[in-house]
C-alpha cells in the first residue's frame, strides 16, 4: 500500500509512504538526486521492494524540491539535511525498530553528510550514485566528511557512473570508519539504468539482497 504523506513541520516533509501488508518493523527514508524528485523511478521501484520484505519506505522531496518543481538546488545543503531530519523524525512515529536513510546521488551525498554530523541518528545508510567528483573533475573530491560517518553504510554504484568509478568509490569507502559494502552494478551510468526504462528488477533485486545481508541479516 502506497499513501501521500506530508507534515507541517519546519521544514515540511512531502512525499510517500510505502506500508507492508503487516505492521513494519523497519523504516527506510530515501531521496531523489539534484535533478529529480521522489517519483524517480529507482526510488519507486525499490520501495516498492522494500515493502514487499517488510520494510516501510517514505520516498519524500527535499526541501529545495519542495519550493520550485525544477532546476538544483542551491547553498550549502543545510535546508536540505534538516527536511532529511525531519523525515526520520517523522518516520519514527510509526517505526517502532530500526531506521535507515539515503538517496541517489545529492540526496545521499546529503544523508552521508547529516549522519556524519549527528552520529546517532539512523541505524544504517543506503547511498545510491554517490556523486564522489563532479564529471570529469577527479582531483574535486567530496570526500572531507567521510571520516565522521560511524554509521553502517552500503554504497550502490554504476561501473560506468561518470561521478566515480569503482576504484574511486573504493578509495573512498576506505575512509569511513564504519562497517560499509559497495555493490557495483554492471552497465549502469549514474541512473543506475532506470533512465532508458529498461526492465531493471535484476538491479532491485540485488540492491534490496545488499540491504538485507548487510543490515537485516541475523
Amino acid at each position: 500500500m502506497v499513501e501521500a504523506f506530508v507534515r507541517d513541520t519546519v521544514p515540511g516533509v512531502r512525499g510517500f509512504l510505502h506500508c507492508p501488508a503487516q505492521p513494519a518493523e523497519t523504516g527506510l527514508v530515501l531521496t531523489h538526486g539534484a535533478g529529480g524528485n521522489c517519483n524517480m523511478p529507482v526510488l519507486v521501484a525499490l520501495a516498492e521492494a522494500f515493502a514487499e520484505q517488510g520494510v516501510a519506505v517514505l520516498r519524500c522531496d527535499l526541501p529545495f524540491r519542495q519550493l520550485r518543481p525544477h532546476g538544483p538546488p542551491h547553498g550549502s545543503g543545510a535546508d536540505d539535511r534538516a527536511g532529511l531530519r525531519q523525515a526520520i523524525a517523522a518516520l519514527r512515529e510509526t517505526i517502532s525498530g530500526k531506521i535507515f536513510v539515503g538517496g541517489q546521488s545529492y540526496g545521499g551525498r546529503q544523508a552521508t553528510m547529516l549522519v556524519a554530523e549527528e552520529k546517532n541518528l539512523a541505524d544504517g545508510l543506503l547511498i545510491l550514485s554517490y556523486p564522489l567528483h563532479p564529471p570529469g573533475k577527479p582531483a574535486q573530491l567530496r570526500t572531507q566528511h567521510l571520516p565522521q560517518i560511524k554509521t553502517p553504510t552500503l554504497f550502490v554504484q554504476g561501473d560506468k557512473d561518470p561521478f566515480a568509478s569503482p576504484a574511486e568509490m573504493e578509495a573512498a569507502v576506505k575512509l569511513i570508519p564504519a562497517e560499509t559494502s559497495l555493490l557495483i552494478i554492471e552497465n549502469a551510468g549514474h541512473d543506475l539504468g532506470f533512465r532508458r526504462g529498461a526492465d531493471r528488477q535484476d538491479t532491485v533485486s540485488k540492491i534490496v539482497s545488499a540491504f538485507r545481508e548487510r543490515f537485516l541479516a541475523g
